[in-house]
């Protein structure tokens, strides 16, 4: 335990901390320092990308598909999947939490990591593109940091199987999963018992029945996560909208907010301007993904006509997490009177919320919202832990199955129990994949940027 603590620490703990006028100070992690300066070198070595190419994005979105490869997927069906472990837990209650302890402003720096994150999310999706393999299991294509790590560390010519930091990240990968499904059976089983009285041990029985038929059998989970997720991003969606609309005359003063506590002398004096900040930027890395390397395991299995177009799908993946889904629950909780919500933290604030604004219609809502992000989020993980699971012990169904049936034996227990201390594997688990990604990907980089000037030049 104080091997797993000092290493949480080191990863997610203020590795600097920087004085600010009025007494306030900004604690900087390590992820934040390896992820931002990172998103600002790709944005300028991309040209501005998510500025410069998002009606380019809109326009591959749209795009039919045309496959080449039996049980292949689209570009966009790899968006939808990685759009599913994207848009989660810290889409509801983490935004919440970074509001809670940063104010307002923290809305908008969650935007500019998000933007930044974008030109992240293209680099690497672009180079799991280049260098994806057939799968003999699955069918179609598989990939991922693993795979371009591999290639960037073990020459052609080598007879090496494995580079110790791809089997580092896929290691990181695999246990970064295993805590995260613990994460999201007791978010769920809270959230039902909350709103319906239903005890932990039925919703946890019910989540963990549904899930088994559905990755246990081999090729169930894209078209699942095909309907699941357009349903509850666009529901979500509409009801936030809904709420915007009957609280319009507030939306000036509720940007007014969000702005001026961005950059408002009042946090500096106050010395709150360094919560702010790195409650937004913490927040927005989190939830988005970008540089952890999770997103690219998908985009490696799309099937599709140009690297860089799975990249710039993937970018745009950012944005609907971030800048869409996130921004929906900043307004829910900011267009609710504060007198309401005193006091109150995680799940049970955004639940408060939504009764103010849509009665006991809105607690219902957030537990089925919930389940549907939470459940998506454990099939769209499963999905990204077949080519590490490749990778490690080679391509049999043994391996592939004990995998799944270790991660639903955690959705199992985290539905009964909060085991804290696999909470904390999960953080590990997706900072240590960070560090291993970004070992390569900086390197790299410039192999994405060729793809996007090849694109570009085609177009």
């Amino acid at each position: 335990m104080t091997i797993f603590n000092a290493i949480y620490r080191f990863l997610w703990g203020d590795l600097i901390t920087l004085p600010l006028p009025g007494g306030s100070s900004v604690g900087l992690s390590l992820l934040v320092l390896i992820l931002i300066p990172s998103g600002i070198y790709f944005t300028i070595r991309t040209r501005f990308l998510p500025f410069r190419l998002f009606p380019e994005m809109l326009k591959i979105t749209v795009e039919k598909k045309t496959s080449s490869q039996k049980n292949s997927i689209s570009g966009v069906q790899a968006l939808i999947i990685s759009t599913a472990t994207r848009v989660g837990m810290g889409n509801l209650v983490g935004v919440v939490a970074a509001i809670s302890a940063g104010g307002a402003g923290a809305v908008f720096w969650m935007w500019v990591t998000a933007l930044l994150g974008s030109s992240t999310a293209f680099i690497e999706a672009t180079l799991a593109q280049l260098y994806k393999e057939k799968d003999p299991l699955y069918g179609g294509y598989r990939g991922g940091p693993a795979y371009y790590i591999h290639h960037f560390f073990i020459r052609k010519d080598s007879k090496r199987k494995h580079s110790v930091i791809a089997v580092l990240f896929a290691l990181s990968g695999l246990i970064c999963w295993c805590g995260i499904s613990q994460v999201i059976s007791n978010s769920v089983s809270s959230a039902f018992a909350n709103a319906f009285r239903i005890p932990p041990l039925y919703t946890t029985i019910v989540l963990v029945a549904v899930a088994a038929v559905i990755v246990l059998r081999k090729n169930a989970t894209v078209r699942v996560l095909d309907v699941i997720v357009p349903i509850m991003a666009g529901l979500y969606f509409l009801i936030t909208l809904f709420i915007i609309i009957t609280n319009i005359t507030a939306i000036p003063s509720v940007f007014c907010r969000i702005f001026s506590e961005a950059f408002g002398l009042r946090q500096v004096v106050a010395g709150g301007f360094g919560a702010v900040i790195m409650n937004g930027a913490k927040r927005g890395l989190f939830s988005n993904e970008a540089g952890s390397g999770s997103a690219p395991c998908a985009a490696a299995a799309a099937d599709i006509s140009h690297p860089a177009k799975e990249g710039l799908l993937q970018a745009f993946g950012v944005f609907i997490d971030t800048i869409v889904i996130c921004t929906c629950s900043a307004m829910i909780m900011l267009l609710t009177p504060t007198s309401l919500t005193q006091g109150l933290s995680g799940m049970d604030l955004l639940q408060t919320a939504m009764q103010h604004h849509l009665g006991s219609f809105g607690v219902i809502f957030i537990a089925v919202v919930l389940w549907l992000f939470s459940f998506s989020t454990f099939i769209g993980i499963l999905f990204y832990a077949r080519s590490n699971v490749a990778y490690l012990f080679g391509d049999n169904w043994l391996s592939q199955t004990l995998y799944k049936l270790l991660a639903l034996v955690m959705l199992f227990v985290g539905g009964l129990a909060a085991y804290t201390f696999v909470w904390d594997l999960g953080d590990i688990g997706i900072g240590l994949m960070t560090i291993f990604n970004m070992i390569a990907l900086l390197p790299m980089s410039k192999q994405a940027i060729a793809s996007l000037k090849d694109y570009e030049t085609q177009t």
